[in-house]
């Protein structure tokens, strides 16, 4: 976990070979995302495979006294169903991936699929994702901690919508933020994000700032572009030297 004024990044990649070049580009955390297939479309079990291997052979090609990235993986848009939602939750988390990522899209059996996934929160990394465009229900937090998930984060559902700030105020998501670290969680802020949002973002305090269509040429489902992630890792962190003041 970073320092709040601190936030890390989190870039959202959607092939083993974004997957390098996020590494290269200084991600903090490299999140196994396929846009093509929805907000938190997931990788298949033999790609995840491939990429916790690759993954832990970083260990060997980091510069001295560097550490490798997190490694996250979405586990798709799933209907709210327990079985259904904790059965994908379980297959990433299967291939070796230490975080996994859940959507909790809008639906009266949220809490249901949040307690359906504690056992897999006793022995992995669980990042529960609610959506800035359905008026996500903050009470939901608690939940999340009592069944041991290590974080939260606000993404978008549907990309045409707008940006998470098109959703949310700095205030509101400042709110968020309090809310979930009085919990013990983890957290962090994503959704079509520019580079013109860091500002704003960093000082509402996430752990975190996710990224793919800022990073990409061509928007969220083209190829990501290594001048655009150093573009925002040295705005991050200017940012983020401001923020301490």
């Amino acid at each position: 976990m970073t320092g709040a004024s601190s936030p890390g990044l989190l870039a959202s990649v959607a092939d083993l070979h974004e997957m390098e070049l996020a590494r290269v580009g200084g991600a903090d955390i490299v999140d196994l995302k396929q846009p093509a297939f929805g907000a938190l479309g997931a990788w298949s079990s033999e790609a995840l495979t491939a990429a916790v291997m690759l993954w832990n052979a970083w260990d060997e090609q980091q510069a001295p006294g560097a550490r490798r990235p997190m490694l996250s993986a979405t586990a798709g848009d799933q209907p709210m169903v327990p079985a259904l939602l904790r059965a994908a939750a379980e297959r990433v988390a299967g291939t070796g991936v230490p975080i996994v990522k859940v959507g909790l899209f809008a639906s009266k059996h949220t809490n249901e699929c949040i307690e359906a996934l504690a056992p897999l929160a006793g022995r992995c990394w669980v990042i529960g994702v609610l959506f800035a465009d359905q008026e996500p229900d903050f009470g939901t937090l608690a939940a999340l901690s009592r069944a041991g998930f290590t974080g939260v984060m606000i993404d978008t559902a549907d990309k045409a919508s707008g940006r998470l700030t098109d959703h949310l105020d700095a205030l509101t998501l400042g709110q968020f933020i309090a809310e979930a670290r009085r919990h013990g969680l983890m957290t962090g802020l994503a959704g079509s994000l520019i580079a013109e949002d860091i500002g704003v973002l960093t000082a509402a305090g996430p752990d975190y700032l996710g990224f793919r269509g800022a990073l990409c040429e061509g928007g969220r489902t083209g190829r990501l572009d290594p001048a655009r992630l150093a573009d925002l890792r040295a705005r991050l962190k200017a940012h983020s030297g401001t923020a301490r003041g």
